[in-house]
């Protein structure tokens, strides 16, 4: 089994990985919360038949009294209804705040447990078990749990670390092709702003099946990333911004999509290229990275422009949590494996990225 501690004091915890790990998550879980006597199971409508059944043997072998509950599959279910629904749930069970909430899941099924466990009884423990590649390597370590609103993605939540992250990569094997390729956005990310030499190793082996054969190592490599840059800025007030390389634009691209065209790792993707290409106009970024970028991500199999208007784009970026009063902090590449944070007016951003979208 490999292992990473993520160091934030009374807030530290262990990221574990290990192929069929989720035949043992009780005795994992056992070990990280001792005066738990009650799990309260929040999955969705793919994962629950694929390894709901695992893990609650596994949580009743070790002890626990233990409830599942099964959402509906996709975005749509971050929201308050959902979300207080799961409130009332937990209380129904007889969740106290010596026990714990468990997300059995993608990224979704995170968020919408973590925001529900920082929040019922005023903050219970939450365990991290995540199924997909994009949870695997991002969402599923740092500790950011939401919910959407109508304005937009993300914009209700809070800051709970996990006790722990226990993830199985061979739940990935259960992945569709699609859902695959969006963890890899994510993945080609950490290789864009933290690390060149990871980046030309995806370059040298471009398909899912030399992924998964070492993929453990790309686990371990993404989240060892993300660990030193929670631990140096766990609030991401500094640092940990520069882990939204393409976010920004790639909200727009969610949100020109409704939020169903388009999933968060393919814009994500797109976002990634547009914000090589504007690093370029801006002169922070070397001229051949964005083809480098572009590359990897069609690769993967990934979208590399997403069509958007101005007003998509004005909307997306002034609601951005890493804007400030008129001016937002865009994350730029200075070259492959190094990423600013560079500040700008959001007026100009919503016109250089426009602009890019009237070139032939």
């Amino acid at each position: 089994m490999k292992t990473l501690r993520v160091a934030l004091g009374e807030r530290s915890y262990d990221i574990r990985m290990e192929g069929g790990c989720l035949k043992n998550a009780g005795e994992h879980i056992r070990a990280v919360c001792p005066r738990a006597k009650k799990l309260f199971v929040v999955t969705d409508s793919n994962v629950g038949p694929l390894y709901g059944g695992t893990v609650l043997d596994s949580l009743e072998a070790t002890g626990f009294d233990r409830r599942l509950l099964v959402i509906p599959a996709g975005e749509e279910s971050k929201n308050a209804a959902l979300l207080s629904n799961l409130w009332e749930e937990m209380l129904e069970f007889g969740l106290t705040r010596t026990d714990a909430v468990v997300a059995l899941g993608g990224g979704v099924v995170g968020d919408l447990a973590g925001f529900a466990a920082a929040t019922v009884l005023r903050g219970v423990d939450f365990i991290q078990l995540p199924t997909t590649l994009l949870a695997q390597v991002d969402s599923s370590v740092g500790g950011k749990v939401a919910i959407d609103l109508r304005h937009g993605k993300n914009l209700a939540g809070a800051f709970h670390q996990p006790k722990l992250v226990l993830m199985d990569p061979e739940t990935l094997s259960t992945l569709d092709d699609q859902t695959f390729s969006d963890g890899m956005a994510e993945v080609i990310k950490y290789g864009c702003i933290a690390d060149r030499a990871f980046f030309d190793r995806l370059a040298a082996h471009p398909s899912r099946k030399e992924i998964m054969s070492d993929i453990e190592s790309v686990l371990y490599t993404c989240c060892d990333i993300k660990r030193q840059v929670v631990e140096e800025d766990e609030l991401d007030t500094g640092r940990r911004m520069l882990l939204n390389f393409g976010h920004t634009i790639g909200h727009a691209y969610e949100l020109a999509g409704n939020y169903t065209a388009w999933t968060h790792g393919q814009a994500v993707a797109a976002g990634m290229v547009t914000a090589a290409k504007l690093g370029v106009s801006l002169g922070v970024t070397p001229a051949d990275v964005p083809q480098q970028v572009e590359a990897l991500c069609a690769a993967f199999g990934l979208p590399t422009s997403i069509p958007c208007d101005i007003q998509t784009y004005a909307s997306a970026v002034g609601r951005d949590k890493k804007g400030a009063g008129t001016d937002i902090s865009v994350i730029l590449l200075e070259e492959i494996g190094r990423a600013v944070a560079h500040k700008m007016p959001k007026a100009q951003l919503v016109r250089l990225l426009n602009s890019f979208d009237k070139i032939p």
